[in-house]
C-alpha cells in the first residue's frame, strides 16, 4: 500500500523521536518516498543529519535557514500538497493540543494545517499525561476532524513507569497505515482468483509438452489487484517468476489437471476470477516411466484433451461473480475472441496475438482488445504488462463491471 507513496513524516520533541529513524527505514523499504519535517525541539532528541541520511532528502524545521545568505524560503504549502500521506510520529501532548486547536507556531504545524492528504498521528507521552482529560479530549477532537489515530501502546516509559503512552512500534504504525489505506481501495474486501503461466504435460520424467508463457501478465494482474486492496490467490504454472508482493497467495502447479484442482476452491470464494494462464490443450495419453531414447524409428505420440479450465469454472459462476478470460489467437483476432467470450461464459475477455514483435509470450509488453459481454470493445495499446494490468482494472472499475 505504501509503495510509490510520498510520505511526510512529522517528528516532534519527545524521547520517542528516536523511533522515527526506524520509521523512515520501514517507509523506504516499503517503496515510499519520505520527507521529514521536525519541530525545533525534536532536534534535541534526533539529529536532522540522521534523518536526512536515511530519507535521502533535506530535513526541514523552519521557514528558512538563518545561516543561508541566499535566504531560501521553505514553502510549507508546497510541501503539504506534495504529500500523498502525512504522519506525525511521535505526537507529543503539546503537539496534540496545538493540532486540536489549529495553532501554527512552528513550521511543522504550518505544513500540517496546509495538508489535504490523509493525516495519521501516533501519540507518545507518559501514562498520566495520556490519561488526562485534556489529552483525551484532544484525541477525540482530532478524530472528529478526520485525522487517523494510531493508538499509543502499553509498556515501559521514559519516566520509569509502566503503562499506556509509549508510541506504537514503527512496524505497527506501518501495518496500521497499510491496513487503513487498503480499506480505502476499490477492490478492498474482494477476493480475486488468477491463473497464470504455462502448464507442462509430461511425456516422460525428462520431457514435457508446454508453451512459451512466462506468467508475466498474470503476475502483473495479481500485483495490480493487490495494489487496489484485493485479497489475491494466484494459481501459477511452472515459471521462475514470482510476484514481489508477499501478500499474494501463490499456489504453484505444473499440469492442467493440477491447475483445475487448485483453482476450484479459490474460484468458488472469489468475486473476480481472471484466467490468464496459457493452458496446454492436450497431454500425452500415457506418460513413459523412463526417459524415451532414440532407436531410429518414427515416434508416434497419442494425445488426449485437457480439461477446459475456463469453461469448466465459468460454467459454475454465481450471480455477482465476474469472470475474465484471455484469448491468444493467430488469426481473426476479434471474431475469434467474441466467439470465445460467449462460448466460455465470460463477462470480459482480453484478446491478443503473438504475431507482432514485443507482445505476447515472453515479452515485457503486450497489446490487444478488452471485450465485455455487453458488447463493448476497447483497444489496449502496446505498453508494459504492468501498465496494461492497471488499464484493465481501471477500465472495468470505471465501467462498474467489478
Amino acid at each position: 500500500m505504501l509503495s510509490g507513496k510520498k510520505i511526510l513524516l512529522g517528528v516532534t520533541g519527545g524521547i520517542a523521536a528516536y523511533k522515527s529513524t526506524f520509521l523512515v527505514r520501514l517507509f523506504r523499504k516499503a517503496g515510499a518516498e519520505v520527507q521529514v519535517v521536525m519541530t525545533p525541539a525534536a532536534r534535541d532528541f534526533v539529529t536532522p543529519l540522521t534523518l536526512s541520511t536515511l530519507s535521502e532528502k533535506p530535513v526541514y524545521w523552519s521557514y528558512f535557514d538563518k545561516d543561508d545568505d541566499a535566504g531560501q524560503w521553505h514553502n510549507h504549502v508546497e510541501l503539504a500538497l506534495w504529500a500523498d500521506v502525512m504522519v506525525v510520529a511521535p505526537a507529543t501532548a503539546h503537539t496534540l493540543a496545538k493540532m486540536a486547536q489549529g495553532q501554527s507556531d512552528n513550521f511543522l504545524m504550518a505544513v500540517l494545517l496546509s495538508a489535504k492528504c490523509p493525516v495519521y498521528f501516533a501519540p507518545a507521552m507518559d501514562l498520566d499525561m495520556h490519561a488526562h482529560a485534556a489529552t483525551q479530549a484532544n484525541l477525540e477532537t482530532l478524530k472528529q476532524q478526520g485525522l487517523i489515530h494510531i493508538p499509543a501502546e502499553e509498556g515501559h516509559l521514559a519516566s520509569g513507569l509502566k503503562g499506556k503512552g509509549r508510541m506504537a512500534e514503527p512496524e505497527h504504525i506501518v501495518a496500521q497505515m497499510e491496513a487503513h489505506l487498503a480499506a480505502q481501495q476499490p477492490l478492498a474486501g474482494k477476493h480475486v482468483c488468477i491463473t497464470a503461466g504455462p502448464t507442462y504435460e509430461p511425456l516422460d520424467p525428462v520431457r514435457f509438452l508446454g508453451n512459451r508463457s512466462s506468467g508475466k501478465m498474470g503476475i502483473a494482474l495479481a500485483e495490480s489487484a493487490r495494489a487496489r486492496g484485493a485479497e489475491v490467490t494466484l494459481i501459477l504454472g511452472p515459471t521462475h517468476l514470482r510476484p514481489v508482493d508477499p501478500g499474494i497467495k501463490v499456489v504453484p502447479i505444473r499440469t492442467a489437471q493440477e491447475m483445475l484442482a487448485a483453482a476450484q476452491e479459490p474460484f468458488a470464494s472469489s468475486q473476480v476470477a481472471i484466467f490468464a494462464a496459457a493452458v496446454s490443450d492436450y497431454r500425452p495419453k500415457q506418460e513413459a516411466p523412463q526417459k524415451r531414447k532414440k532407436d531410429g524409428r518414427a515416434f508416434q505420440l497419442e494425445l488426449q484433451e485437457n480439461p477446459d479450465i475456463l469453461a469448466t469454472l465459468a460454467g459454475t459462476k454465481k450471480p455477482g461473480q465476474f469472470v475474465i478470460g484471455f484469448a491468444l489467437e493467430t488469426e481473426n483476432l476479434e471474431a475469434s475472441a467474441w466467439e470465445k467470450l460467449r462460448k466460455k461464459n465470460c463477462d470480459a475477455l482480453i484478446a491478443n496475438s503473438p504475431d507482432e514483435a514485443e507482445r505476447g509470450f515472453e515479452h515485457d509488453t503486450n497489446e490487444g482488445f478488452l471485450l465485455t459481454a455487453d458488447g463493448h470493445s476497447r483497444p489496449l495499446k502496446l505498453k508494459s504488462k504492468q501498465a496494461l494490468a492497471h488499464e484493465i482494472y481501471d477500465t472495468l472499475l470505471d465501467g462498474s463491471y467489478i
